[in-house]
């Protein structure tokens, strides 16, 4: 799971009324209490991390790249994706469990 500043976000009077709707705070409180339940672990990346900006293939950090870029591709070593699905593969290889 990404460690979110939620309370940051919701400054952003564009986002603010879709973010309080969310409750994103209760979220994380079900998913650590079935973990619990279910005897698994729960692993965080840093909320700094730059899960969508970070090369999946070969780890290079690519920081001109923009919201609206919907598919992350690195030129250096070619690698071609959706952006939310190589950040979910950097949270995966990245986080730390709690």
């Amino acid at each position: 799971m990404e460690d979110l500043n939620v309370r940051g976000m919701i400054k952003n009077h564009k986002l603010a009324r879709y973010l309080s709707d969310q409750a994103f705070g209760e979220f994380r409180r079900q998913i650590e209490y079935k973990s619990d339940w279910y005897g698994s672990k729960v692993a965080y990346v840093d909320r700094f991390f730059p899960s969508s900006k970070t090369c999946n293939d070969c780890g290079h950090i690519r920081e001109d790249l923009k919201l609206s870029d919907r598919i992350f591709v690195y030129p250096v070593c070619g690698y071609e994706t959706d952006r939310d699905v190589n950040a979910a593969k950097n949270i995966r290889d990245n986080a730390v469990t709690a």
